[in-house]
């Protein structure tokens, strides 16, 4: 028989004790574990759910797995626990490729109510022990638990569980490695050590031979990102005032293919100034397009301007395959393109990626006095990420100059003896 407890009641049978209440305008039953042997116990329990309701923290039960959950997570976008925005589909589907190789085969059969810390310790313990067998990068690691505690997050926002068991996790993945943007076209840092101008200009000179050569120079001088460049076309470039507009880049999914996206946030919509050496580059370049299109050999003498360039085309278009012609609106492919760049600058002695110009683009203008809220809004990030950065950067530096230092006076002074 169910003895009543001001809005909730409890039945014994068989010794096991079943709690009912109502949340939401319905009836809802808790059968208790069998760690529950009295009925002080029960109304302990029965307490604690009245009490959730009335702070705005119960549930309603379900059976929803850790699996399934996921699955209408990625379905929904991946929107976060407090920013419900969704993510670009290829985050999307680097979310969902972490959780589907990582998260999914230890966890996703337990029900999403049933989840502990202790399951994830165990999970994360295994991912550790994959990084110290060489079978993992600890960025890896890191990627996940950020993904899944965004997942989870999002579930308590939604009321399918009461707390995020995150926040009870003994041990967290190293968290040394930057929780890098899974969207970062490059997958590297947005901001690295710094070339001298003399190496910058090595590094630049030594594309001349290349095809890559202008992209090269504008990723210098502009900070912009690779995916960015990519999808410039003739018409952003305001030779008269001596500027580009960035406004869209490429993405690349699985889904969707190479397409193109509108930046991130509102900070990558921007007009960037150029220098003349730069922008003469640029012509130089857009001169060539217009031979190629109006099909006028090198050298001979026509008035170019009235070659107009179709709006779409690209600054940097797809070379074509032998036998094919140039189409100037076919897109490289953006991993080819950081691949051949890198083979390029291991060959020239600098082992950096291409999306390494980008923080070499900023440090130079940081280093000579530019401010940072200037330099942040010419490459299109944030001026708080931007000044954490390189105040980290400078003070690793520094320490690093200091250490030479007294080394060198300290073995100057044993190497005497």
């Amino acid at each position: 028989m169910a003895r009543s407890y001001g809005n909730g009641s409890i039945e014994e049978r068989d010794g096991k004790f079943r709690l009912r209440y109502r949340l939401n305008g319905k009836t809802m039953s808790k059968t208790l574990g069998d760690h529950i042997k009295t009925k002080r116990e029960a109304r302990e329990e029965l307490r604690k759910l009245l009490k959730a309701k009335d702070d705005g923290m119960a549930v309603e039960p379900t059976k929803l797995t850790v699996a399934k959950w996921i699955e209408q997570w990625i379905a929904s976008g991946a929107p976060g626990p407090k920013n419900r925005t969704k993510v670009g589909q290829r985050t999307l589907e680097r979310y969902e490729q972490l959780l589907n190789e990582h998260v999914i085969p230890a966890l996703g059969t337990t029900a999403m109510q049933a989840l502990q810390s202790t399951a994830i310790d165990k999970l994360y313990a295994s991912l550790e022990a994959k990084v110290a067998a060489g079978r993992m990068a600890p960025r890896t690691t890191r990627h996940v638990h950020v993904v899944f505690n965004s997942c989870l997050g999002t579930a308590v926002r939604k009321k399918l569980i009461a707390v995020n068991p995150m926040l009870f996790v003994e041990q967290l993945p190293n968290p040394n490695p930057k929780p890098a943007d899974l969207d970062d076209e490059d997958e590297g840092d947005d901001h690295q050590e710094g070339l001298s101008e003399a190496e910058l200009g090595k590094l630049v000179a030594g594309f001349k031979p290349s095809s890559l050569y202008p992209l090269i120079v504008l990723a210098a001088a502009t900070g912009a990102r690779r995916n960015e460049l990519l999808a410039l076309r003739w018409t952003d470039l305001d030779v008269a005032k001596k500027t580009i507009r960035i406004e869209r880049a490429w993405e690349h999914t699985k889904r969707f293919g190479l397409r193109l996206k509108a930046p991130k946030s509102a900070r990558g919509f921007r007009t960037i100034g150029l220098d003349d050496a730069t922008l003469g580059v640029l012509l130089a370049e857009m001169r060539k397009h217009q031979q190629l299109m109006a099909g006028i050999p090198d050298g001979a003498d026509v008035d170019l301007s009235l070659v107009k360039l179709p709006p779409k085309a690209l600054m940097f278009p797809a070379a074509p395959d032998i036998g094919q012609d140039f189409v100037l609106t076919a897109p490289r492919m953006p991993r080819n393109v950081s691949k051949e760049f890198r083979r390029k600058a291991d060959l020239l002695g600098f082992g950096i990626k291409l999306h390494t110009l980008r923080g070499i683009h900023a440090t130079g203008l940081l280093d000579a006095g530019i401010p940072v809220h200037i330099v942040a809004e010419r490459i299109g990030d944030d001026p708080a990420t931007l000044l954490r950065w390189y105040t980290k950067r400078k003070r690793s530096q520094t320490a690093n100059e200091t250490v030479s230092a007294a080394l060198t006076t300290l073995t100057a002074g044993f190497l005497k003896s």
